[in-house]
């Protein structure tokens, strides 16, 4: 559990009401991971949803080739930067990581418990609605990001 006023700090919560901050803050924990971590990968069970608080996180897309040949190439995606939220699936269904993300420098991170977090939206729409209007916010953000990468290594 980490203290509903740090949760306070990042624009991401700034919706929340105090119960609400405090019922997120009960299913979130601060960890700390090295630089060259692998903090998960495409296709995995999105299991928690991240805030960086200090460091770097990369986001990679694995392209493989469909005829089978077994040629894949690494797409950097994005960039995680402190303050930013990551590992939206976890909102999302099927519930699945899309991307890779690698810890580029010893960073610091709130982990929200995703199944947790799905459950405390189950039960307040006003809180669903919230998180939606900004999971989309990043989800766009992302993709155009992606865009401008992709059109790049082309």
């Amino acid at each position: 559990m980490v203290s509903p006023e740090m949760l306070r700090r990042y624009p991401f919560f700034s919706f929340m009401n105090h119960v609400q901050l405090h019922e997120v803050a009960m299913i979130t924990e601060e960890i700390e991971l090295a630089s060259g971590t692998v903090l998960f990968t495409a296709g995995e069970a999105a299991n928690a949803l991240y805030l960086l608080r200090e460091g770097s996180v990369e986001l990679h897309y694995m392209v493989t080739d469909e005829r089978g040949m077994e040629v894949e190439q690494d797409f950097l995606v994005g960039m995680i930067n402190p303050g930013d939220m990551f590992g939206i699936s976890a909102l999302i269904r099927p519930y699945e990581y899309t991307t890779g993300a690698l810890i580029s420098a010893t960073s610091q991170l709130l982990q929200l418990d995703a199944k947790e977090l799905r459950a405390l939206c189950e039960k307040d729409i006003e809180l669903t609605a919230e998180w939606q209007r900004h999971i989309a916010e990043v989800t766009l953000e992302r993709l155009n990001y992606t865009r401008v990468q992709l059109l790049a290594a082309a």
